[in-house]
């Protein structure tokens, strides 16, 4: 593999993981990821949450957790309390429903600082890749592995590469940011 795909490679997953991050932030609508980390304690042991059942949107507001073994729902109801996401599941027969309730203004904006944090942290890990790759350019080029042409060319894509990832990153979080603030 080439010192280019390589990088693409290792941005575009770092990209990936930054949605990933933005899907697990609250917004004012229901969203089934915020519950992905969310560990309950069945069987004597600790489990994921998705691993115990199936996660989907009722209403705009309002979350359905249909457990795949119904005496998995007290302990999931419990686990759900437990995870500091400031919901409270109530149990309907085999089922729990979680209502979301609408978030005030600093609620909204301290998301906002956090999804603003992740895209910052995001463009550090994005340049790192493109510092150490460039490094790793230069040496081939100490090395005589590569000519001075191909370093040029390859440092001038991996700036592309740069600069087109960290952009995905600022519209993602542009995205995410005026889902958050829309009331």
């Amino acid at each position: 593999m080439g010192v280019l795909e390589d990088t693409k490679s290792k941005m575009l997953a770092t990209v990936d993981h930054f949605k990933v991050d933005l899907k697990n932030l609250r917004s004012n609508r229901a969203n089934p990821g915020v519950l992905d980390n969310v560990t309950v304690e069945v069987y004597g042991a600790p489990m994921r949450l998705r691993d115990l059942a199936t996660v989907s949107v009722a209403e705009s507001r309002q979350l359905l957790v249909s457990p795949f073994d119904p005496q998995t729902t007290g302990p999931i109801a419990k686990g759900i309390e437990r995870a500091n996401l400031n919901l409270q599941p109530v149990i309907e027969g085999q089922m729990i429903r979680i209502n979301i309730p609408p978030m005030d203004e600093a609620v909204r904006k301290d998301i906002v600082k956090q999804a603003k944090k992740k895209a910052e942290d995001t463009k550090i890990v994005i340049r790192e890749i493109r510092r150490k790759n460039n490094d790793l350019i230069r040496k081939q080029k100490t090395d005589a592995e590569i000519t001075e042409d191909v370093m040029k060319k390859n440092e001038k894509g991996i700036q592309e590469l740069t600069d087109k990832y960290c952009k995905e990153v600022d519209d993602l979080f542009t995205a995410k940011e005026k889902e958050i603030l829309t009331v």
